[in-house]
Formats: structure tokens, C-alpha cells, sequence
């Protein structure tokens, strides 16, 4: 398999420029957005980590900052972007209008992969594009930020929980109950809120890509 390559887009969306690392293999299978959680950026390399292990499996990836980096500074000292799930939840959806006109990625089945408070932007992204997102994965999310929209989510959810993030895997627990859509929680032993554990993070990785291969594809 050719090896993707990454290049770093520039993209404008309603009142804001965002920065994206796309990561487009030959013949990709579909295309995965990244949603970082709180704090972290496209540079995340845990989220880099899982990308290109779904990369290795033939998907594209797109490694998304939902903040400005003006907006990325000010958050650094307040924290109150990374909550701003209405905000987050609108570029994104911007972004996947986006993808489904560019050129380079239109018609290809696109999934989210959401992290920590991307994980409601994420799924509040799916309950709002039905028609384009396909499939969600989420690692140690926080999916009660986006509980109006769960029940309307329609793509196959896995949610990821470490063994050792007590009140995640209750929140988790929580927001599949207001899930309609097909969904499936998994505790990965061990790991804690990062999976920074030996082999917790290839789990996730594997984790991922056997659901985008089944709900994607």
C-alpha cells in the first residue's frame, strides 16, 4: 500500500479559518474527521497515533482544529472554548459540508473520530448531517455534553472508555441509554482517561478501525 502523505489545509468556514492535517491514501476507503477534546490540537499524538493506524487500513483522515489559533491562545488561559460545545458542533458541521463539495473528498463516506469533549461535538455533528456522517467512534468522551442530540444521532456509535475512568464510563453508560442509533460500549482494561498505558492506546486504534471497516465501508 502507498503510503499517505499529510498536508496541512487551510479552511474557511462561516467566521473562522481552521487549520486541518489531511492524510488522503490512494483509493482511501472513506474519510475519518478528528475532533480533538479539551486542550489539545491537531498535533494531539494520541489522535495522530489512531489516524494513522486507520491510514495503514486504507482510510483518510482529516486531523481537525476546531479552534482559531487566536482562539486556541485565549482558551489556554480560560478553558472555555473547549465547552463551547455549540461552537465546536457548528464547524463542524461546516467542515463536513465542506468535505462533501471539495473535490478531492466528495462522495467519499465520511466518519468522526471524537475525543473527550469532541466526542459531543462529534455526535452532535452526526445528529445534525445524517445524510453525510456514516459511522462514530469516540475515546474517552464526554457524550452527556451533547444529550439533546444523542437520541437523533442515526450513525453506528462505539464508545471507548479506559477500565480505570470511573465516572467517564458511568457518563458513557448514561448517554447510551438516550441512544437510538445502533451503539456499543467498550472498556478498555487498564487504561485510564488518556490510555497513555502500555498497548491502551493500539487497542483504541484497533478498536476504531474494525468499526469504520464495518459501518463505513
Amino acid at each position: 500500500m502507498v503510503k499517505a502523505t499529510i498536508e496541512t489545509l487551510t479552511i474557511a468556514l462561516s467566521g473562522a479559518e481552521v487549520y486541518a492535517d489531511l492524510a488522503l491514501p490512494p483509493d482511501a476507503a472513506g474519510l475519518v474527521v478528528f475532533a480533538h477534546g479539551s486542550g489539545s490540537s491537531r498535533h494531539s499524538p494520541r489522535n495522530r497515533a489512531v489516524a494513522a493506524h486507520l491510514n495503514e487500513a486504507g482510510f483518510g483522515t482529516l486531523l481537525l482544529d476546531l479552534l482559531t489559533e487566536a482562539e486556541e491562545a485565549r482558551d489556554a488561559w480560560t478553558g472555555e472554548l473547549r465547552f463551547d460545545i455549540g461552537l465546536l458542533t457548528g464547524r463542524l458541521v461546516d467542515t463536513l459540508d465542506w468535505l462533501a463539495a471539495w473535490p478531492r473528498t466528495q462522495g467519499l463516506p465520511l466518519g468522526l473520530f471524537g475525543a473527550s469533549t469532541g466526542a459531543a461535538a462529534a455526535l452532535g455533528a452526526a445528529a445534525a448531517r445524517p445524510d453525510l456522517v456514516r459511522a462514530v467512534v469516540s475515546r474517552g468522551g464526554r457524550p452527556d455534553l451533547a444529550a439533546e442530540a444523542l437520541p437523533r444521532v442515526r450513525a453506528p456509535v462505539l464508545l471507548i472508555v479506559g477500565g480505570h475512568d470511573d465516572v467517564v464510563i458511568e457518563l458513557n453508560r448514561d448517554a447510551g441509554r438516550l441512544m437510538t442509533a445502533p451503539h456499543e460500549l467498550v472498556i478498555v482494561p487498564g487504561a485510564g482517561h488518556l490510555f497513555e498505558e502500555p498497548g491502551a492506546l493500539e487497542r483504541v486504534a484497533e478498536l476504531a478501525a474494525r468499526w469504520f471497516r464495518n459501518h463505513l465501508i
